[in-house]
Formats: structure tokens, C-alpha cells, sequence
């Protein structure tokens, strides 16, 4: 019975503990140093299908980031943000059996442990204002919880991940 509950809290831990998986893209051709300013896409966002509550903290959590790299939000901004969310279930089948490796016609019973866990991906689109040209995007991928009492933390932690390399640096000619 201990090994039972060993292995359960075994995989609990590991997966309250996910890790985020970003990517990011951007236009090369554009020069990031020129945008001071942005203002969220209202009409995205609000077809984004998650609670109003997530909607403001994740608003919030790219307002502290935009604020962090000097960039402020503004009525007439250079850049345009918008977001999109989607939720994948996972489910993790285990299976052990157990046999004695000395006595081989000795057969235990076999364990079946079923796991399943929600992996949330968040899209960040940053769009020139003049242009109205995808010039940035970034994608967030990890484990959520949707009863987690820490919601507020691991949004700011995705978007933090995903807006880490915002404004993309340009590489010396030297380091290619």
C-alpha cells in the first residue's frame, strides 16, 4: 500500500513541476528598436475563450513585461498585442508487473496507474500598427492546473518565458 501512495505523490510532484516550452518567431527585415508603444486587440481577445479573470491577469502579466523593456502602452501605439489560448488533456497510462526475477512462475498482481494532466498553450501575436504586419510571435507550452490557488504566478511565469527575447536582439555579424 506505501508503494501505492509513494507513486502517486512520486507523479504529483512531477507534474505540478512542468516546465514552459517557448518558441518565438519574428520578422528579421524589422528594425525593434523603433517601437516605444502598444495597445492590446480588443476584438481578439475578447473571443479568446478562457475566464474574463485569466484574460486580466494575463493583460496584466504583458503589461509588466511591456513596462520592464520600456515600452509603454499608448492610445495611438507602433504595436498591436493580441493573444490566443488552447488546452490539450494528456493522459499518461503506467503499467507495472510484478514477478519475481529468481522464481519466474511467481506472478504478482499488475498495477495500472492512469494520469492525466492539462498542457495550456498561450499565443502571443505582436503586430506593427503602421503596417498591420505580424512581426513577432511567441508560443507557451506547459502543464496547468485549472484549480491551481497559484493562477496569478503561473501566468506571469508563461508570459515572462515567452516575452523573455522581446525585443529580439540582432546578432553581431561576427556570431554567425
Amino acid at each position: 500500500m506505501s508503494k501505492k501512495i509513494f507513486y502517486f505523490v512520486c507523479v504529483l510532484l512531477i507534474s505540478s513541476c512542468g516546465s514552459i516550452t517557448v518558441f518565438t518567431d519574428h520578422d528579421t527585415s524589422v528594425d525593434f528598436s523603433k517601437y516605444e508603444t502598444y495597445a492590446f486587440y480588443k476584438p481578439s481577445i475578447d473571443k479568446v475563450k478562457i475566464s474574463d479573470l485569466d484574460k486580466r491577469r494575463i493583460l496584466k502579466a504583458v503589461d509588466k513585461e511591456m513596462q520592464n523593456k520600456n515600452i509603454s502602452k499608448s492610445n495611438s501605439p507602433d504595436l498591436i498585442v493580441s493573444f490566443g489560448t488552447e488546452a490539450k488533456e494528456k493522459i499518461y497510462i503506467n503499467s507495472i508487473v510484478n514477478y519475481s526475477f529468481w522464481n519466474p512462475w511467481f506472478w504478482g498482481p499488475n498495477h495500472n496507474y492512469i494520469n492525466s494532466q492539462t498542457e495550456g498553450i498561450l499565443y502571443l501575436n505582436i503586430i506593427d500598427s503602421e503596417s498591420n504586419q505580424l512581426v513577432w510571435q511567441g508560443k507557451g507550452k506547459g502543464l496547468i492546473n485549472e484549480y491551481s490557488k497559484n493562477r496569478d504566478q503561473r501566468i506571469n511565469e508563461f508570459v515572462a518565458k515567452i516575452l523573455l527575447n522581446f525585443p529580439p536582439q540582432e546578432l553581431d555579424k561576427n556570431q554567425i
